[in-house]
């Protein structure tokens, strides 16, 4: 493994992303975190913060202030952009964890988002930061543009049959509730998220755009420009659970497969995918606790020839701040697995 002496940055550090970053790169054995900044408790210790994270001598600032050769904004979108633009005229490596430079139309974006882009001349050269589809062109970016947690759960999915499936897709997505970010709302309120379980965004989530223009995307690849408009529908759920999403797709197969030749079929794909597993049963949530892994378990339903994948992983680690940091060892010629190769948490 090479040994580095990057100096990197955390925008936004006190956010539930931010806080994961934090964790991950305070152990990551190439890099040392220089400066974070946040929205709140600026110039208090990181340690007085969060004290789960040891006894870091970093100050929360404001600003970046000193020379830094990548940063990581955890910044909400329209905010992150600002500063992110401001880093790449810098000429600072940028892996970005909100929407803003996911979406390739700028008229899209500011559709799902309700803002004004506020650096649309950066998105052409943007890289969508999902290693297992991008890992040449993240070697090479300056600007990575992270991917939101439901969409890399569902692209993961149906990445490998995305050209084997009719264009009428269900996704079927649960979530826990540090998804929703660490700001205060009554949907997350204890009282009313425990013990129970809601459906929302039925009109359209915000990540819904962003799985379409990937599966798009891959499909045109695989079978032409002038293959079928993807019909894909999303419902997210929020159930009781701090971290953790399980994404069950359903689609119809254009030609019968058996479940062990689909099966096959996904463990050849990503066959160089160090954090994606196939599993031999149906994942649960708890499988994936704390690490950067996800977990896929493809089958055919014989009675119906209806593929069912599951796809299960930690929203805060491959969902945000693993996957972001993955891009990172890329972007730097380290190894995609340093410092992000812990096992996850059970119970």
């Amino acid at each position: 493994m090479r040994v580095l002496n990057m100096n990197v940055a955390i925008l936004n550090v006190t956010g539930y992303a931010g806080v994961e970053l934090a964790r991950l790169l305070l152990r990551h054995p190439g890099v040392q975190v220089t400066e974070v900044t946040g929205r709140s408790a600026v110039g208090l210790r990181l340690s007085e913060v969060l004290p789960h994270l040891g006894t870091s001598d970093l100050v929360i600032q404001t600003e970046i202030e000193g020379p830094v050769d990548l940063a990581f904004s955890a910044l909400p979108h329209k905010a992150a952009a600002e500063s992110v633009a401001e880093l790449v005229n810098a000429e600072v490596k940028v892996i970005d964890l909100s929407a803003d430079f996911r979406l390739k139309d700028v008229v899209v974006y500011e559709q799902w988002y309700e803002v004004a882009h506020p650096a649309p001349h950066l998105l052409a050269g943007s890289v969508y930061g999902l290693p297992e589809l991008y890992k040449e062109e993240i070697k090479k970016a300056h600007l990575v543009a992270s991917p939101g947690c439901y969409p890399t759960s569902v692209i993961l999915a149906l990445a490998p049959v995305i050209n084997l499936i009719t264009p009428d897709i269900i996704a079927d997505a649960k979530s826990g509730l540090s998804g929703a970010g660490r700001s205060l709302s009554l949907t997350t309120h204890y009282s009313e998220a425990n013990e129970n379980c809601q459906a929302y965004a039925l009109k359209g989530h915000r990540h819904l755009p962003e799985m379409i223009q990937e599966l798009t995307k891959l499909r045109q690849q695989k079978m032409g420009p002038s293959s079928p408009a993807l019909a894909l529908t999303f419902i997210p759920h929020l159930v009781p659970m701090t971290r953790g999403i399980l994404s069950t797709c359903y689609a119809h197969l254009e030609k019968d497969c058996s479940p062990a030749e689909i099966r096959r079929l996904y463990q050849d794909f990503y066959a160089e995918a160090p954090f994606v597993m196939i599993t031999d049963e149906p994942p649960q949530t708890k499988h994936t606790w704390g690490s950067n892994r996800c977990l896929i378990y493809p089958t055919v339903d014989e009675r119906t020839g209806r593929l069912i994948v599951i796809s299960c992983l930690d929203n805060l680690v491959k969902g945000a701040a693993g996957q972001a940091i993955q891009s990172m060892n890329l972007m730097l010629g380290l190894a995609e697995q340093t410092g992000l190769d812990s096992l996850p948490i059970y119970p």
